[in-house]
């Protein structure tokens, strides 16, 4: 005689988290299209017709993921950073949230970089998370600045934010590619890559091509 599976009944909050865990271990290995939502479900331990029921089709399923992982990225820069804190410090302290981030969720990065940024609409929604980390890094370089009587445009701000996100993720990807290395470590070597040109900028020296 077989039996219907059954299933401990947790609070609805629990249990999508439960699913979104197991949505990401599944992207993580399949990417988007090959992840399957009966491989999904079979990892979080419920029924497909559940999956469906909580968290829509796969496609809204990928993009609750995106959010997820985003928001805990942003909510561990943010939380790591102290506004009384010397420029250098927010900078470190920031680096060194964002790459224990990485280093704790591979999964949940290679899911928000390395798949989304090729697929739409997933692209669309990475590229606003990402202006949000631009626009914090942005607001403390001003901060920063300010702090030594500089004076520097927008535009300069904006691209000094985009090139330290962009060399950040970049050495994430390496970060996530070797499970032995030491998130706090790699912090530390983005650090003396951007800080040695930050500190000159923050002394309003800059570099002028030779005509």
């Amino acid at each position: 005689m077989t039996t219907s599976p059954t299933f401990k009944r947790l609070p609805r909050a629990v249990r999508e988290q439960q699913m979104l865990d197991a949505a990401v271990r599944v992207f993580s290995r399949r990417g988007f299209h090959a992840a399957s939502m009966d491989e999904i479900a079979e990892d979080a331990g419920i029924s497909k017709p559940m999956v469906y029921a909580y968290l829509g089709t796969k496609e809204e399923l990928y993009i609750a993921c995106l959010h997820r992982e985003g928001t805990r990225l942003m909510e561990a820069i943010v939380a790591g950073v102290g506004a009384d804190l010397p420029p250098d410090e927010q900078l470190w302290r920031g680096l060194r949230a964002f790459f224990g981030f990485v280093g704790a969720h591979r999964d949940g990065w290679a899911v928000l970089y390395r798949q989304a940024r090729g697929e739409q609409p997933f692209a669309g929604a990475l590229a606003t998370m990402r202006e949000r980390i631009v626009q914090v890094i942005a607001a403390m370089l001003a901060q920063a600045l300010a702090a030594e009587g500089q004076d520097v445009r927008d535009m300069d701000l904006e691209v000094m934010a985009y090139a330290l996100v962009g060399a950040s993720e970049s050495l994430a990807d390496w970060l996530a590619d070797h499970p032995d290395a030491d998130p706090d470590k790699t912090a530390t070597r983005m650090m003396n890559i951007a800080w040695v040109g930050a500190a000159q900028l923050l002394r309003g020296e800059t570099w002028h091509a030779r005509l």
